[in-house]
């Protein structure tokens, strides 16, 4: 428990921070786990010239006493010595004028878990949550959220939130992949564990790194120049380029009196624009549009299902909806729920032939759409089915501002500021990492950006700690292919050239345990263990297999291609209950690709196809879905997706604006 000892308060406020108290930031709270076996920064703010003595005072440690005075501005900060793994301690840091006491600190290993929503995803939504959090009893590994915020320049501290430890009452709110990586790692070490969870979803690599760095790339440079002076400016520049957007695609917002015909079965509809469906508007359409926003299309009835009733299914809608059959409400959800709509149309609503759709979808907050699958939109009636899926008509009927216009993404550099740059220089042993969704439509410039990252963080807590990240799994973002050409597969390919060109980094393969049709797969532990392994061996020398088959290099013979790959472990074998392999294509001079038939010889991959008898290249797990791709080494690892050419890609002319 956190107490503080006030002796005396002036309450005179200086830089958000009361003058004459002395005081820490909040990552310094009780619970805490400070670095083990680095020297230990402790800073926060007292009077100017204030004497502020650090103590840490413990059963099983000699303890500790340092000193310094705050500077004119107030700031201050001690480094304790080098401790070895251990507590509950005391920390324990005095004024002139107050106390301030934690209590149940502990002294182990400190990893930041940052990214986007897979990093952010809950222990509580995680696979065979129940069981999991039920068995979470373990009291030296404990968590630290960091709340969400952005600002355009770099804060002394961060809003809020507590360290807190492991129990099944606390641990379904912890990020799922950073409490299954510190189970192994506590199970392997047996000390403890910090997690400081920074993470947002849906945030793009470029708002997590410094203004520095930043303008030190001339690829970002401009755009960061250009950023307003304040969030309000900032958000009045988002609000403008909205509105001309609305005005640019449909002549601005319509009267009241217009949208009340929008769902007759008579409105001509030829003049608005088109959307594939399903799909969120709000970032497919309009980015950060909040409000309602109208869509329609027709269907045909077969003559032989006149007369009967029918299931309009329209799958998930993020938020509110109301819909409409041939002018006439079929139903409507007034409540922002997660529940599929399914509506009973029945005859006298239906027409053989030519039938008209249209529904409003109001959109509270965040993101807004159809948000299912495309086989969860149809008309269907027992064993006949129509799909509803594909292109619609829209048009937006108001524009809301729900504080949406200053999102995380809006320029550079506003969560490093907000989010990172609060907790340099806390002593850490390294970062997890997963990100990359965001910018898999950029994922060319995702080869200079994320090592840009990772040297970033270093440079500001001036050391070359671990880094280690997650390759994104399967998911059919935009059904991107080998010859269609796949975003994700070039983000995964980023990756991988980040991992092979700056020390100190591991990757976490896992197209194997994603979810084609979710963004956010739930088996988290695999990817949490995954991590673990990289950790025990990059950041802790163990003697572990710490990653799957890598390839390596390619040789041709004759009408075939044979691989060479490194990190093969006890040796490469099929994850398939005959052996077969998977995920194989080759391609001629022609750059068109066909499925081939591979299989494992002498710890090699020979590759091959009928439809191809000069083969230049391989591709292996290209694709945004590539599950099926099943190369492991016989430690259970999987081998990271690849490509043998250096063909241009769909994303290399994209670039951050």
């Amino acid at each position: 428990m956190l107490f503080r000892v006030l002796l005396f308060s002036m309450c005179l406020f200086s830089g958000g921070h009361l003058a004459a108290e002395v005081q820490l930031p909040k990552i310094f709270a009780s619970h805490m786990v400070l670095q083990r076996d680095k020297p230990i920064p402790v800073w926060g703010w007292a009077g100017t010239g204030e004497k502020v003595t650090v103590l840490l005072k413990g059963a099983t440690i000699k303890g500790q006493e340092k000193t310094t005075k705050a500077g004119t501005d107030g700031k201050w900060m001690i480094y304790l010595d080098v401790e070895k793994a251990g507590g509950p301690y005391l920390l324990v840091v005095k004024g002139k004028n107050n106390t301030v006491i934690l209590d149940d600190v502990l002294i182990g290993e400190v990893w930041i878990c940052s990214g986007q929503s897979n990093m952010d995803f809950l222990v509580e939504t995680s696979d065979n949550a129940q069981k999991e959090i039920a068995a979470a009893h373990y009291p030296q590994i404990r968590h630290f959220k960091v709340a969400w915020n952005k600002s355009l320049t770099p804060e002394d501290d961060l809003l809020g939130e507590s360290w807190e430890v492991t129990t099944p009452e606390n641990v379904g709110k912890f990020t799922a992949i950073g409490f299954y990586f510190a189970r192994n790692l506590y199970e392997k070490l047996g000390v403890p564990i910090g997690l400081i969870n920074s993470s947002w979803g849906g945030t793009m690599v470029e708002t997590w790194m410094s203004k520095e760095a930043l303008l030190s790339f001339n690829e970002f440079s401009d755009a960061v120049k250009s950023m307003p002076a304040s969030m309000h400016a900032l958000g009045d520049k988002r609000r403008t380029k909205l509105a001309n957007a609305i005005n640019n695609l449909q002549g601005g917002l319509p009267s009241a009196a217009e949208v009340q015909s929008w769902s007759a079965v008579s409105f001509d509809d030829s003049n608005w624009e088109t959307i594939g469906l399903p799909d969120y508007f709000d970032r497919r359409a309009l980015g950060y549009l909040d409000g309602a926003v109208w869509f329609r299309r027709e269907f045909i009835l077969p003559d032989s299902l006149s007369g009967m009733s029918m299931v309009l299914s329209l799958g998930t809608i993020d938020d509110i909806d109301a819909t409409y059959v041939n002018g006439v409400k079929v139903g409507s959800t007034s409540a922002k729920t997660s529940t599929g709509r399914t509506y009973i149309l029945d005859p006298p609503q239906l027409r053989a032939g030519k039938n008209t759709i249209a529904v409003r979808i109001e959109d509270l907050g965040d993101r807004g759409g159809f948000t299912g699958k495309p086989s969860d939109m149809k008309i269907s009636r027992d064993a006949y089915e129509q799909p509803l899926s594909g292109t619609w008509k829209f048009r937006i009927e108001t524009s809301v501002d729900n504080n949406q216009f200053v999102g995380p993404n809006e320029t550079g550099a506003l969560l490093y500021n907000a989010m990172i740059a609060p907790l340099i220089p806390y002593a850490i042993r390294g970062v997890i990492w997963y990100q990359g969704e965001y910018n898999a439509g950029r994922a060319y410039q995702y080869r200079k950006s994320f090592p840009l990252l990772i040297s970033d963080w270093r440079s500001h807590w001036k050391e070359e700690f671990p880094f280690l990240f997650v390759q994104l799994a399967s998911y059919n973002d935009n059904n991107g292919n080998s010859n269609k050409g796949s975003a994700w597969a070039e983000l995964r390919e980023a990756q991988s050239l980040t991992l092979q060109t700056v020390p100190l980094t591991g990757m976490a393969v896992t197209h194997d345990i994603g979810n084609p049709v979710n963004i956010h797969p739930a088996n988290k532990q695999d990817v949490g263990k995954r991590l673990a392994l990289n950790a025990l061996r990059i950041a802790y020398g163990q003697d572990v297999i710490c990653s799957g088959p890598q390839y390596e290099s390619m040789q041709r013979e004759g009408s075939k291609i044979v691989l060479s790959f490194s990190n093969t472990g006890g040796g490469l074998t099929a994850h398939d209950k005959y052996g077969y392999l998977h995920g194989f294509e080759i391609a001629g001079a022609d750059k068109k690709f066909y499925w081939a038939r591979a299989e494992i010889r002498h710890n090699k991959v020979i590759v091959w196809s009928d439809n191809v008898t000069e083969p230049v290249a391989v591709h292996y797990g290209w694709a945004d879905d590539n599950i099926e791709a099943n190369l492991f080494n016989k430690e259970g690892l999987p081998a990271a997706p690849f490509r043998t050419d250096t063909w241009k890609g769909i994303t290399e002319e994209e670039g951050f604006k």
